[in-house]
């Protein structure tokens, strides 16, 4: 390894003037609201407030495949939230999450006693499929190897993205020692996920479920060149079983269309900002 300046630890830390690196405008060490403004509502029932990450397609991918089957209720409208500019440490976002962070989904539906939020990727999936009745079996088994993954997910993605994505692609500096450290976790996950999908179409069996909408666009990203641009780094061709699942999943007309909503970056075709109703993605 590199020579490389060791870090002595104060004490007691201070945050610095700038912690460098793409999102360091954003980073801070306290919750709350830095500013006052409610987030806007349109005619749906649901409305997602998001951006087209990892964890924001998970959403949207499976908003369209609840259409796609049939599902007029989860029609919704999907507000750009531009993490960048802070959007999301405004008083109304934070009321609808907490920890200021995309996704959020609140729901206006009729009957209920008051609009429901629900933050945090996983928990929205859950509440849409259990909601609607789809893409989670009822079948104790089945449903429980569909959890698992899904919490899987939602456990080990954070070493790929605040830990590889971070200091691979968006750290000030490169540093050999967390990429390295962080490229061997990502390597073995995908080494997981490729020996359990040998002999299974999906994740959890025969059955295309929220696991899979889950998963596909962390570690389908990141095999299909679509993350970081670490393809080649990663030896991701080293994942058969991988690629021909993401693959797959890949080419589903929801999928294409939920990669789409709230996407700011990328080839301008696939980019809409906004979307509130189906001709949106048309």
């Amino acid at each position: 390894m590199a020579d490389q300046a060791s870090y002595v630890p104060p004490k007691v830390w201070t945050p610095p003037a700038s912690s460098g690196g793409a999102f360091a405008s954003i980073n801070r060490p306290v919750a709350g609201p830095t500013h006052d403004k409610e987030l806007p509502v349109g005619k749906h029932p649901l409305q997602l407030y998001s951006l087209a990450t990892p964890n924001g397609v998970k959403v949207t991918i499976l908003l369209e495949e609840l259409l796609a089957a049939g599902h007029a209720g989860a029609e919704y409208d999907a507000w750009l939230i531009k993490i960048n500019e802070g959007m999301q440490f405004s008083s109304g976002f934070v009321e609808a999450n907490p920890n200021s962070k995309i996704p959020a989904l609140v729901d206006h539906s009729a009957g209920l006693p008051a609009p429901v939020r629900v933050f945090e990727s996983g928990s929205i999936l859950v509440y849409l499929a259990e909601k609607f009745g789809a893409f989670l079996p009822r079948d104790g088994v089945a449903r429980a190897e569909t959890m698992n993954w899904l919490f899987w997910q939602m456990g080990s993605a954070p070493f790929v993205g605040g830990g590889f994505g971070h200091f691979y692609a968006y750290a000030p500096e490169k540093l050999q020692y967390p990429i390295d450290r962080y490229a061997m976790e990502a390597k073995r996950q995908l080494d997981v996920l490729d020996r359990h999908l040998a002999d299974k179409r999906f994740v959890a069996g025969d059955q295309y479920t929220i696991a899979d909408m889950a998963i596909w666009p962390w570690y389908g990203g990141l095999v299909l060149g679509q993350l970081y641009d670490a393809a080649e780094f990663l030896s991701v061709h080293e994942y058969k079983h991988v690629k021909r699942w993401a693959d797959e999943i890949a080419a589903r007309p929801a999928v294409i269309r939920g990669r789409k909503v709230n996407r700011s970056f990328g080839p301008e075709q696939d980019q809409v900002h906004e979307r509130h109703d189906a001709a949106d993605l048309d």
